[in-house]
């Protein structure tokens, strides 16, 4: 029995429809085997005791709002041994990070930026922070810490809505994550003038996380100041914290 065949030909459209589909399969693969890492930064994340034995703890939260399978790279650049950990988040998934420092981390007694390298992506995961405090009557609310998603070099950045007084208390974060030291000005400014210059330097990899008094010990008191931060490094970053010395309630200000 002569077997027979069946032979579809495909049409014009039906071509230009095959074409298509191959030549984006072809970028998509391109795309990601070119795709650059994505890093954000978490400016502060710590889990350590501070003034009035308040235990200071920072959660994280990420969120792949991309149709693709995320890896991520989360690290503290400043910390002993610069640890790093790797996570795979499925599409549309979150991951919820309590008490980052010492339960994912393992460390206490530690500041750091924390810094989140989407891998292989033109696209990073969304990212949320919030800093807390914990007190024998309780904790304080949460305190949403402002993320750096680029990498934008400012030569001069200011700190603005500073206090420190028998009410509040300030303190100043200076991170310089670039291979060589960095040199920083800073001008305590109220009016719109100059009340005290400082120069600090800060080796590289690494954070300095004071009080106001400790950067311009010539000024005892004062309310609603600002603190202008001037260098020529790159891969740096400041903020500063306002903390209420009666509630503990924290106040992150970024440039």
């Amino acid at each position: 029995m002569k077997r027979a065949t069946i032979g579809l030909r495909p049409t014009n459209d039906m071509a230009r429809v095959l074409t298509a589909i191959l030549l984006l399969l072809g970028a998509m693969a391109a795309e990601a085997a070119n795709a650059p890492n994505v890093s954000v930064l978490v400016p502060i994340v710590g889990s350590i005791v501070g003034m009035n034995n308040v235990r200071w703890k920072t959660d994280v939260d990420l969120f792949n709002d991309s149709r693709f399978e995320a890896n991520v790279m989360l690290s503290l650049p400043t910390a002993p041994d610069q640890p790093f950990i790797l996570v795979t988040m499925a599409p549309g998934s979150a991951q919820h990070f309590s008490d980052i420092v010492a339960s994912t981390f393992g460390m206490s007694e530690v500041l750091s930026p924390l810094k989140i390298t989407t891998i292989e992506s033109s696209r990073s995961v969304r990212v949320a922070a919030n800093v807390y405090g914990i007190l024998p009557a309780g904790v304080t609310p949460p305190e949403p810490i402002a993320i750096t998603y680029s990498a934008t070099y400012f030569p001069l950045r200011a700190l603005s809505g500073l206090s420190f007084s028998e009410t509040f208390r300030t303190n100043i974060g200076l991170a310089n994550l670039g291979e060589h030291e960095a040199i920083f000005t800073l001008a305590l400014q109220r009016a719109g003038r100059n009340v005290a210059v400082t120069r600090y330097r800060v080796s590289s990899n690494a954070l300095v996380h004071t009080s106001v008094q400790s950067l311009f010990p010539m000024i005892t008191k004062g309310d609603d100041f600002t603190v202008l931060v001037e260098t020529s490094a790159p891969d740096t970053y400041v903020y500063a914290a306002v903390v209420d010395n009666e509630t503990n309630q924290t106040h992150f200000i970024q440039p």
